[in-house]
């Protein structure tokens, strides 16, 4: 039974479907990279042995992130998460910060062999989650605690997983990943609302627990829906191809997530936060899957 414990502990640590989600984004955005540059090799084979190791680089790279988050929250997790592995006791924060800075440690050490841009973005993301943890704790500022939270996993995560078959100084990758960036600063807002009281007991100031869920989501809703509606702008100028129009279709998710904000804050039982967090989750997802198949096809047709 203990052993049982323990190992569920660990997972839960490692919290999966929070790294599933980035895993399946960046292979999406390698998988674009490569047909879009016309990358050499044969498909199938670079997909195993570049890939998949990148992919699962990262993901690594988020989960060293989110324990080491959990390590330094304990206080908060206490109030509003004590279901968790670290505030129930089965991990001691001192062995989770181990596991933490070992991973980070193996996705750096992983990064080094793919190629030496990648290694310096998977390095720049490191800074950013450390810092975003650790004293003195830009997750606690206001403002910058999202800016810290969308800049890694939006703008650098897209240019990583670009940087293995790409130049991250063309247009696609910079209006992809500013627009992946601008969405997080607006959605990352949803991860406050089940914190929003044990925050504010422990001198962390969100948008959520400093104006209130619903001028929060206010402030939060251009971020979610303005980036897509730029798209035809972009095309229209010539900066994207005719066939990325259809991206413009995410701004209605977007204002379904300001929507699910404001009507309901109910947590969500299936991923450990509220709807609009799920919701906010997905439709990064789709957003990522839909670009790379709009750029495998436009790649493969033109």
């Amino acid at each position: 039974m203990d052993f049982k414990n323990n190992l569920k502990g660990y997972i839960d640590l490692l919290r999966p479907f929070t790294l599933l989600i980035p895993f399946i984004v960046s292979i999406s955005i390698m998988i674009a990279s490569f047909f879009y540059n016309k990358a050499p090799g044969v498909f199938a084979d670079v997909f195993f042995k570049m890939i998949i190791p990148s992919g699962f680089c990262l993901s690594i790279l988020n989960a060293a992130s989110n324990i080491l988050n959990q390590a330094t929250d304990l206080v908060t997790d206490r109030i509003s998460k004590p279901y968790r592995p670290i505030p129930r006791g089965i991990i001691s924060v001192e062995k989770a910060t181990t596991i933490s800075y070992l991973l980070y440690a193996f996705a750096l050490s992983l990064a080094f062999f793919i190629n030496s841009m990648f290694f310096i973005l998977v390095l720049s993301i490191a800074i950013f989650t450390i810092s975003y943890s650790l004293p003195p704790r830009i997750k606690d500022q206001l403002f910058l605690n999202q800016l810290w939270v969308a800049i890694p996993r939006g703008l650098l995560g897209i240019f990583a997983s670009w940087s293995l078959f790409g130049n991250l100084f063309e247009p696609l990758p910079i209006i992809i990943g500013s627009m992946a960036m601008l969405f997080l600063i607006g959605g990352t807002i949803t991860k406050d609302i089940t914190d929003k009281d044990a925050d504010k007991s422990t001198g962390t100031h969100t948008l959520v627990n400093t104006f209130g869920i619903k001028k929060a989501a206010f402030m939060a809703l251009p971020f979610l829906f303005i980036p897509f509606t730029f798209v035809p702008l972009m095309i229209s100028v010539g900066i994207l191809e005719p066939h990325f129009m259809i991206l413009i279709l995410f701004a209605i998710p977007g204002y379904l997530i300001f929507y699910s904000m404001v009507k309901d804050k109910t947590r969500s039982t299936l991923f450990e936060n509220t709807k609009a967090w799920s919701l906010m989750y997905f439709t990064y997802l789709l957003f990522a899957i839909s670009f790379a198949i709009l750029t495998v096809l436009g790649s493969i047709i033109g």
